[in-house]
């Protein structure tokens, strides 16, 4: 099998080449030592330093327990995206096989869409061992893919206080539950009020029910001071309702947010994560403990892209 060039890569995303969307999943899954390289190349072609800002695309995170309606929610935004014109890249975070490493559901066989469709491009990435969800490899792939998309979703199992990995990707991060099944009174319990800047309940169509969680969300938000947070309930039922309004709630927040610096701490996180995941803890150890590695990343350039990160924690634990 031909290497893929990392470069080349990112010289079609930059010209907002979507068919490169495949193949730029194909590369960053990639276990072997060449693809890793050309995965970094890659990277730093979509950097701030290569594109002159940051990346255009909006990267939303949407998590939740499961059997909120996530991906039946994902359908009907696809949809209302594209018919305002957007283009729009999901990836589906399944629990990984234990045998292939690879995804195990194939979530994007529950988020219909039209194939035909080259403004849309749905793929099922795995979870691997990561407690928040996140290979490294799904990180990699949002952050390239936003320089050719308007809208990156990445889809995640499960809301937890270990679970915190989609908030240091996304730009706008969307909780979503479903009522009268507990999930409300879990995430109020949870410790994690500072992860969503959307919440959503799903399943409005069942009238009361909702609105009740939504009122308990909205009530237990503003009781512990929590930033503005959006609380929205929706219905994917036809004829759907709400998720128009979900649409602007998540394009809200982006226009209020410093997606700048967003993205600096994101690109830091995972530089601490992919570290993490190469050389374990005895790679922080070296580092003199992980606090000691993020102050470190915190010194650096706001603009350095993840691979020089990485490689900068890789030399110092040589140095140390």
């Amino acid at each position: 099998m031909t290497q893929l060039d990392g470069s080349a890569l990112a010289a079609r995303l930059r010209a907002g080449d979507r068919t490169a969307a495949p193949d730029v999943l194909n590369l960053v899954e990639s276990r072997t030592p060449a693809a890793r390289v050309q995965a970094d190349a890659l990277l730093r072609g979509v950097s701030p330093a290569a594109l002159g800002a940051e990346a255009g695309g909006h990267v939303v995170g949407v998590t939740g327990p499961p059997g909120a309606g996530k991906s039946t929610l994902l359908s009907e935004l696809v949809r209302a995206w594209r018919a305002a014109g957007r283009t729009v890249a999901v990836l589906a975070v399944d629990p990984s096989s234990r045998r292939t490493g690879g995804a195990l559901l194939g979530d994007r066989a529950r988020i219909a869409y039209d194939p035909r469709d080259d403004g849309v491009f749905i793929r099922s990435t795995a979870a691997a061992d990561r407690l928040g969800g996140l290979a490294p490899s799904t990180r990699a792939a949002a952050t390239a893919l936003a320089a050719a998309f308007d809208v990156v979703v990445v889809e995640t199992v499960g809301v937890g206080q270990s679970e915190t990995d989609i908030a240091e990707l996304a730009d706008t991060v969307a909780v979503v539950v479903q009522p009268g099944s507990g999930d409300t009174l879990q995430f109020l319990k949870s410790g994690i009020m500072e992860i969503p800047d959307v919440l959503v309940v799903t399943k409005a169509d069942l009238g009361d029910i909702a609105l009740r969680a939504r009122r308990d969300l909205s009530a237990a938000l503003r009781s512990v001071g929590e930033r503005e947070t959006a609380v929205l309930a929706v219905s994917s039922v036809a004829p759907a309702t709400g998720i128009d309004e979900l649409i602007a709630a998540l394009d809200a927040h982006l226009a209020h947010t410093d997606v700048a610096a967003r993205r600096v701490r994101a690109r830091r996180a995972t530089a601490l994560a992919d570290f993490t995941a190469e050389h374990g803890e005895r790679g922080l150890r070296a580092l003199g403990g992980r606090r000691e590695a993020q102050r470190w990343l915190a010194a650096q350039n706001p603009a350095c892209d993840v691979p020089s990160l990485v490689g900068g924690l890789e030399a110092r634990t040589v140095s140390a």
